[in-house]
């Protein structure tokens, strides 16, 4: 039996995770970045990311399947409770519930670290196209987000427009306040 196992991501993981995210780069709009960035500065945004957020991986088999971390919503100090939230799958590992694992995983660390709102950027097609549709939109509405924003045409890819949703997860509801940087109910 395949064991399923979540875990910190390394700096040493770089490659694995750079092979998921290539495909996603070069082959879909769901990141409207148009270059693979190199293993070494992959490495760089794993090591800043986890400065200050988590950053976690889901391995079956020792092999990498999956990642999803958290980082900077906005960078000002009256944002520090909010984050914003990515994961990416290996294409062949969708639909498999590892995503959700994941996501699950992502959103205990971050609710034990304090953190009160969490926030996806995500590609959203104008027309559905071999580039993008709308199943991630999908993946976190099923998990609780909901769409709080929509820019129109705003990335540009494969030689077409795509609109950018933002979607809002709340992990604690009802009133709450900080006080010495700890959130408080």
């Amino acid at each position: 039996m395949s064991e399923i196992i979540i875990r910190d991501v390394t700096e040493d993981d770089a490659l694995a995770l750079l092979k998921i995210y290539a495909y996603y780069v070069t082959d879909t709009a769901i990141t409207f970045e148009y270059d693979v960035p190199s293993e070494e500065e992959f490495k760089r945004r794993i090591i800043n990311i986890k400065k200050r957020y988590p950053y976690i991986c889901i391995t079956k088999d020792d092999r990498i399947l999956g990642y999803a971390y958290a980082g900077v919503f906005k960078d000002r100090r009256a944002y520090d409770h909010c984050v914003e939230v990515t994961i990416y799958l290996d294409r062949d590992a969708r639909g498999e519930g590892l995503g959700r694992r994941l996501y699950e995983e992502l959103e205990a660390r971050l609710k034990t670290a304090g953190f009160l709102n969490l926030y996806a950027c995500i590609g959203y097609p104008i027309t559905p196209d071999e580039y993008l549709d709308d199943n991630s939109a999908k993946f976190h509405e099923h998990l609780g987000y909901e769409t709080v924003g929509r820019f129109h045409k705003c990335g540009y890819k494969f030689d077409r427009w795509y609109d950018m949703i933002w979607m809002e997860k709340l992990l604690v509801t009802g009133e709450y306040r900080r006080i010495n940087n700890q959130s408080i109910l």
